[in-house]
């Protein structure tokens, strides 16, 4: 559920009309619904009330530091893949000891910085990792706390792009070599405490059944290493819990809690949750403004001034996202498709959609946008990247502002021998 309506044919988020915030702010521009975030934070929350656990929200979805500090003011941490994210996390007001690193290329020193941080625990990925880990935390003289990421070869069922639990995928370790690598560090790696085992199978899951499959092969891993002496406190389910962008039927948090809570009966370990889009897709739309109209003997197009730079997903994944005029028409509907400024046949929004009869000037919402929207945006054309508002009640806050023509050049020069 999201708080994005229309009010006497009028756009609106929350109280704010989307009119009245593009006429301030200016196109392109990103909008996210505080009450929306709160509301779906609560639902996950709620879903897992009756068991121990933690939410740790993946800062990559979205990483605006208004974002982070809307669910860790809510109580929640975080989940980070980068020394940058950690940075955000730190700054947006996280608890280091709520805080999990996952991830398949942790840096030295990124590694360092998390252990100086006094981060929760390590998600590793590989072998050498382990060992990498091991070996800065005993010349910090520390001790890290890890997971290792077990690859359970479960096909969850999704776009292959964002599929992460199988064989062939880079993520993780498999079954055998994992428990191998506990016993291992348990044994060998004197600077390392095993806590938890993790796994996370993939990202916009429509389907249970994935993640039943899952955790039953991870409840034979945990028994598998206690009885090998390895102390397991934490599981460690990352993310993946899909949402609905077009017409996908994609679970409730209550029933993805019912299934998970039932099938990790009895192991007695506080559970950690890496949400991610579920709890900001929905929450954020891109505002766009229609630059021209064109038509074809083919097709017809409306160019608008955001971009495939802007929103990534359609042109990577053919990724559909709702398409709603931000003053609603009565004239008929047309087929078009939505393009942007971009000099690729990829920037796209849609194709061949039935949309409204859209004129130059008028304002667009393109729905779904909160996650992995703008955190996967660029400056590809040299476009500078769009702003960012909250919206609280009937208040609105510019969250980021918009990038300006001197922020692209930031930190470039050009030689001295050719000035």
């Amino acid at each position: 559920m999201h708080f994005f309506t229309y009010k006497n044919n009028k756009f609106y988020a929350e109280a704010v009309s989307i009119e009245k915030i593009a006429k301030e702010v200016g196109t392109p521009c990103y909008i996210y619904s505080h009450k929306t975030l709160t509301r779906h934070y609560a639902a996950f929350d709620e879903a897992f009330k009756d068991v121990p656990h933690l939410i740790c929200y993946s800062v990559k979805a979205n990483s605006n530091i208004a974002v982070l500090n809307t669910f860790i003011k809510a109580g929640g941490g975080v989940d980070i893949v980068s020394g940058g994210e950690l940075f955000r996390a730190l700054k947006a007001g996280a608890n280091p000891k709520k805080i999990v690193y996952s991830g398949v290329g942790k840096r030295e020193d990124e590694i360092e910085y998390a252990l100086k941080t006094g981060i929760l625990m390590f998600n590793v990925e590989s072998p050498e990792e382990l060992r990498a880990i091991n070996k800065i935390a005993g010349r910090l003289k520390k001790k890290a706390n890890f997971a290792i990421r077990v690859n359970p070869n479960v096909d969850p069922k999704t776009h292959p792009y964002i599929s992460t639990g199988l064989k062939k995928n880079k993520f993780g370790i498999e079954t055998e070599q994992a428990i191998q690598e506990y016993v291992y560090a348990k044994n060998n790696l004197k600077n390392l405490i095993p806590i938890g085992v993790d796994c996370h199978i993939g990202s916009q899951l429509t389907q249970l059944s994935p993640f039943v499959d899952a955790l039953r092969k991870t409840k034979e891993i945990i028994l598998t290493l206690r009885s090998e002496g390895v102390e397991v406190k934490y599981l460690d389910m990352g993310g993946g819990l899909g949402i609905t962008y077009e017409n996908e039927d994609a679970p409730h948090p209550s029933k993805y809690g019912k299934a998970v809570i039932d099938a990790t009966r009895g192991l007695d370990v506080t559970l950690i949750f890496e949400p991610g889009r579920v709890m900001v897709g929905n929450a954020g739309i891109l505002v766009a403004k229609v630059l021209y109209t064109k038509q074809g003997t083919e097709k017809n197009f409306i160019i608008v001034d955001a971009a495939m730079n802007d929103l990534a997903r359609p042109s990577l994944y053919g990724s559909y996202h709702a398409i709603k005029a931000v003053t609603k028409k009565s004239a008929k509907e047309i087929v078009a498709d939505v393009v942007g400024p971009i000099c690729e046949s990829g920037d796209f929004f849609a194709k061949d959609r039935e949309l409204p009869p859209f004129k130059s000037g008028d304002l667009m919402a393109i729905m779904s946008a909160g996650a992995y929207g703008f955190s996967m945006s660029s400056n590809y054309n040299s476009r500078p990247r769009a702003a960012e508002v909250m919206i609280k009640g009937n208040k609105f806050t510019i969250i980021r502002e918009r990038e300006s023509y001197k922020d692209l050049t930031k930190g470039e020069k050009i030689p001295k021998d050719r000035q």
